[in-house]
């Protein structure tokens, strides 16, 4: 058996577990977590995922002995359908329950009314200040705040991103240009933007791509032929910035990783839930990929690294944005509906330095216990 929270943190939920807890062997660890969620199998009926890659992730959690750091977290992509967990990236959604955990856990010491819990991401190996809501010793997480894709209110929870800058190449420009262009199997010529804050992203035009911007995830999803587009793209750009040898591996061995975002200058469009979203309230439309699917909302980390892009002059996403983006309140247009992120960001000597990106988030523990695993794993 082993110990769970079973926890929601932004629009994504999934096992919230105590690092030691599992096997020290790495393989077995991966094992066992892959039986928890049911994987592989498309509808992960054997186990907990909800045959989502949202409800797919896996938080790994410990007390850390860094003294910039209170705890140590690390975060993982379980696949749906192959036996594979991807470690290569950050999850800010699952981040947002990281601190409620901690103090629940008694793995920090609960200060009210917030108590500031500093994380130190392995995947990524940045510090993240989590500002925790606190009542009675406990997280509270019952409050007035709301985000997109996630029904009703719940306490703000503000998650402070320091020194994002190239979490996976060492550059917030992975290729010190601010565009490049790609050549695509049908000897296209495409015009990329690459960006690496939190985790390295590729920003593309929506009209580059035939779309308008304003696509719903049935819509791109049902798209056979934009899907492998949008993984072809991925892997020249893996390839050229280093995360894989072989452009062709990189659905196999880095499936979350680049990000692929594409954009569209801010205009009115229907969200998923039928409500308006109006031109006004955003910065952009962009939409982003989740493990080969179109997000239903969008990945906070992948929000960091497109709110800092729309901050640098001459990337595609700071063309395409606003001019109210500027100021550095970046408010992106997703399928669900927006998502405000704060950026603070440096030119020094014409080099950009990213201090920090924050936003806010709500989590909530749906429930706690023991999972039962076969005992030959363990």
């Amino acid at each position: 058996m082993v110990k769970i929270v079973y926890q929601r943190g932004g629009t994504s939920k999934g096992a919230y577990i105590l690092d030691n807890e599992l096997p020290k062997d790495k393989l077995k660890r991966d094992k066992v977590i892959l039986s928890i969620y049911g994987s592989p199998d498309i509808r992960q009926i054997d186990g907990i995922g909800g045959a989502d890659s949202l409800s797919s992730k896996v938080a790994l959690i410990k007390r850390s002995t860094r003294i910039d750091a209170d705890i140590e977290y690390t975060f993982g992509q379980v696949s749906i359908d192959k036996p594979f967990i991807d470690y290569n990236s950050n999850c800010g959604n699952i981040l947002a329950g990281v601190g409620p955990f901690a103090v629940d856990e008694g793995l920090v010491p609960a200060v009210e009314p917030i108590t500031k819990v500093r994380i130190y991401n392995t995947n990524t190996k940045k510090i993240i200040v989590a500002e925790v809501p606190v009542e009675n010793g406990k997280f509270k997480s019952e409050g007035d705040f709301s985000i997109a894709g996630v029904p009703g209110t719940g306490a703000k929870i503000v998650l402070n991103f320091k020194d994002t800058a190239g979490s996976k190449t060492g550059k917030l420009l992975p290729t010190e240009n601010v565009t490049d262009w790609i050549e695509l199997k049908n000897g296209k010529n495409l015009e990329v933007s690459i960006v690496d804050a939190t985790t390295p992203a590729i920003f593309v035009r929506a009209s580059d791509l035939g779309l308008t911007g304003k696509e719903l995830p049935d819509q791109v999803n049902s798209n056979v032929e934009l899907l492998e587009l949008l993984e072809e793209i991925r892997g020249i750009v893996g390839e050229k910035i280093g995360l894989i040898e072989n452009k062709e591996e990189i659905t196999e061995k880095s499936p979350a990783i680049p990000k692929i975002v594409f954009l569209a200058t801010s205009s009115n469009y229907v969200d998923v839930n039928g409500e308006e979203i109006m031109s006004e309230e955003i910065s952009f439309i962009a939409r982003t990929m989740s493990m080969q699917k179109m997000h239903k909302a969008f990945a906070v980390t992948g929000g960091i690294c497109t709110s800092a892009a729309a901050i640098i002059p001459g990337t595609i996403v700071n063309q395409l944005a606003n001019s109210k983006t500027i100021t550095g309140n970046v408010r992106i247009g997703h399928p669900s509906g927006t998502m405000e992120f704060n950026v603070k960001m440096e030119n020094k000597e014409g080099e950009f330095h990213l201090e920090n990106v924050s936003i806010a988030r709500t989590a909530r523990r749906i429930m706690e216990g023991f999972v039962h695993v076969p005992s030959s794993l363990m």
